[in-house]
């Protein structure tokens, strides 16, 4: 994430019609615009793996599977991130165009540049979310997916795979190899 410098703090519905003109994705964080960096194949074809894994999962469930074009906005007020995959199973998300609020499963692939912030600071505010049930960070640099679940206790516990493992969705009633989430990325692993 890269700040827009010398801009005025905006509304959420100037965020809207603003980024609506621009060429590339901005995440809104307190009235700020911040520029999505660009990812590199690895990420993009485990982001496509993933997608192409959930969607027939999901068909017929009252569930819809989402790509990194989609919004996850923590209220209506506010704040508003690009995940690369959410999953929500939600009617109040039915007719959303602007973006989803209640979502059940997100994913994020970690780049070095976002690893970081997507386990402290985005993840924090992903917690805000009452519908939210799991959160996922897969690397795009090793084999290895670490899955967040809200437990009956309301603590975020984490479970975490690697080479040979079945990776559990829990919140969708999900089971893959995990070879199949990192299947032609072509990195020494």
């Amino acid at each position: 994430m890269i700040a827009v410098p010398n801009n005025p703090k905006i509304s959420p519905d100037e965020y809207f019609e603003w980024e609506a003109r621009q060429e590339i994705r901005y995440e809104y964080i307190n009235g700020e615009v911040f520029a999505m960096a660009g990812e590199t194949i690895d990420h993009s074809t485990i982001a496509a793996n993933l997608i192409a894994l959930l969607r027939p999962h999901v068909r017929g469930r009252n569930c819809r599977v989402l790509g990194s074009d989609a919004k996850v906005g923590i209220s209506k007020n506010g704040e508003f991130f690009y995940p690369d995959l959410l999953v929500t199973c939600d009617d109040r998300d039915r007719n959303s165009a602007k973006a989803v609020f209640y979502p059940t499963l997100i994913i994020e692939v970690l780049s070095p540049s976002t690893e970081a912030y997507n386990r402290g600071g985005k993840f924090a505010r992903y917690r805000q979310l009452s519908s939210l049930c799991e959160y996922v960070l897969v690397s795009s640099e090793q084999v290895e997916v670490e899955a967040f679940r809200l437990n009956e206790r309301g603590k975020w516990e984490l479970t975490s795979y690697g080479e040979g493992d079945l990776v559990q969705l829990v919140s969708i009633d999900f089971e893959c190899a995990i070879d199949e989430i990192y299947e032609d990325v072509n990195y020494a692993g």
